[in-house]
């Protein structure tokens, strides 16, 4: 009887071929946000548009501003996936250079970009 429940529980494992790691992933986008000398900018505000003309006028964001940490790195969760417009910024320093649109976002994964900031 004390065997029950962990045969049990390893059943329901095997029987659930269809619970896979990469149902458990949503779609995520990891940006990491770099000076023009290559280092992390930690403090960043990052901010995400779905079109060129919202991103240009810094509109309608797509997501809330999030701000890098100390490896310069912000995490969005949950995005659709679709091509989104990154406004980075920090100070007088932004990435309007060059940059500033992903790919369309791959579904179920986490996605990454790198954005220079001058």
């Amino acid at each position: 009887m004390k065997y029950l429940f962990p045969l049990l529980m390893i059943a329901a494992l095997i029987a659930a071929p269809g619970l896979s790691k990469a149902q458990l992933v949503k779609t995520h986008l990891k940006v990491t946000v770099l000076d023009d000398a290559g280092n992390f900018v930690e403090g960043a505000e990052v901010q995400l548009y779905t079109s060129d003309a919202d991103f240009k006028k810094e509109q309608n964001p797509a997501t809330e501003k999030l701000k890098t940490d100390e490896k310069g790195v912000v995490v969005f969760k949950e995005l659709k996936a679709r091509v989104y417009y990154v406004l980075a910024t920090k100070g007088d320093q932004n990435n309007w250079g060059g940059g500033i649109q992903t790919d369309k976002l791959i579904e179920k994964k986490v996605n990454k970009i790198n954005i220079i900031i001058e």
